[in-house]
């Protein structure tokens, strides 16, 4: 029995074992929303409770999975080698932890990036920003040799959010090349863009300044992009911890 936090006595921890299912399960289950968990687990207990025994990790995970069919073998490696780009440039230009990466989300590929503080508000770390946004495309054009189209698409894509970054930087981050004092707020990047060819080139040199910078990273750091992208094809989730510690070992054989 747990003692009460009244008592100044701290609920245990889980065992590391029990820990590492619950870190496991937790990276399979990024991207999906509170009510999706909660519905996931409800659904659980109550086939462990119709089957009258203990819930079981296979419950939680074939929810998870919500009976989606299994990623196609080359379209899997494309995710992997996507998500695997973004991680290796984030821990290589040391922006923040990285949480978890997953490629059997419900919309394909899923990093789960943290970013510190430290830095933000600079010329230097928005660069590094648009690099990292960048990295996924990049790791894609280094292993197979061409991209697709998993970069853009939407609203929330890595170009999308790449482009809008870079707008800001020119346009109210005080980072433009000309008229930096100026502050605007464009609330319609399209509109902006389209109706002014001259700011939409200098928005495109950025980005293919940050590509570069992105395949020139990688490329460096090539042993811990392969490595990290078989181990995630495999296991199509690792946790923050197994990111970091194959990332480290990449970087201490690279460094000897």
């Amino acid at each position: 029995m747990t003692a009460t936090s009244k008592q100044g006595i701290q609920p245990a921890k889980p065992h590391a074992a029990v820990q590492a299912v619950l870190n496991r399960l937790a990276t399979r289950a990024m991207g999906l929303t509170g009510a999706d968990i909660e519905r996931i687990v409800r659904q659980a207990r109550l086939k462990a409770r119709r089957e009258k025994r203990s819930i079981r990790y296979e419950d939680i995970e074939d929810g998870i999975r919500m009976d989606r069919p299994q990623v196609p073998y080359d379209l899997r490696w494309r995710f992997a080698i996507h998500e695997s780009g973004h991680a290796v440039v984030h821990h290589a230009l040391r922006l923040g932890p990285i949480h978890g990466l997953n490629i059997d989300a419900p919309g394909g590929g899923y990093s789960q990036l943290g970013f510190t503080a430290s830095g933000s508000d600079t010329l230097g770390y928005r660069e590094d920003m648009l690099a990292m946004l960048m990295a996924g495309r990049a790791a894609e054009q280094i292993v197979v040799g061409s991209v697709s189209a998993g970069s853009g698409g939407s609203d929330d894509s890595d170009l999308a959010r790449a482009t809008k970054l870079a707008l800001a930087m020119e346009r109210s981050l005080g980072f433009g090349a000309i008229q930096p004092l100026l502050y605007r707020d464009d609330k319609d990047p399209t509109a902006v863009l389209d109706g002014n060819p001259d700011l939409a080139a200098r928005i495109h040199a950025r980005l293919e300044k940050a590509l570069a910078r992105a395949v020139e990273t990688l490329t460096e750091n090539r042993d811990g992009l392969d490595a990290l992208v078989k181990a995630l094809f495999d296991a199509q989730a690792l946790d923050g911890k197994a990111v970091k510690q194959l990332l480290k070992h990449s970087d201490r054989a690279g460094g000897s």
